[in-house]
């Protein structure tokens, strides 16, 4: 599994506009289905948190090589699905990540800069 991830995160649907949040997740799984499927991206899994009181309730992870999903991030279909999400979900957004075997360099890259 690559270590680079996009972590696209929302709290909830906006109040009336569950059937498009629900219409549009949909299509959105069609879309990382047919980027693993091309290999622009390794694999994604899908999260529904428990209700918990806080704002973020649900993510994609989704899996690739850095320069691949930098391309992703960079196409119109994936404008175009961040521009829709925002319209239908609450504090949606889609945050850069590493896991795996990166996690130790980003960890002693920053615990590098902690002042003796």
């Amino acid at each position: 599994m690559a270590s680079n991830v996009i972590l696209f995160g929302w709290n909830r649907p906006v109040p009336g506009r569950e059937a498009l949040s629900a219409a549009h997740f949909g299509e959105f799984m069609k879309y990382l289905s047919s980027l693993r499927d091309s290999g622009m991206i390794t694999s994604f899994e899908t999260v529904f948190l428990d209700s918990h009181g806080g704002d973020l309730n649900g993510f994609f992870l989704i899996h690739g090589e850095s320069p691949k999903l930098d391309e992703v991030m960079a196409s119109d279909d994936w404008v175009r699905h961040q521009a829709r999400a925002g319209m239908h979900l609450q504090n949606s957004g889609a945050v850069r990540g590493v896991t795996g075997d990166m996690v130790m360099g980003r960890f002693q890259i920053w615990s590098s800069q902690i002042p003796a």
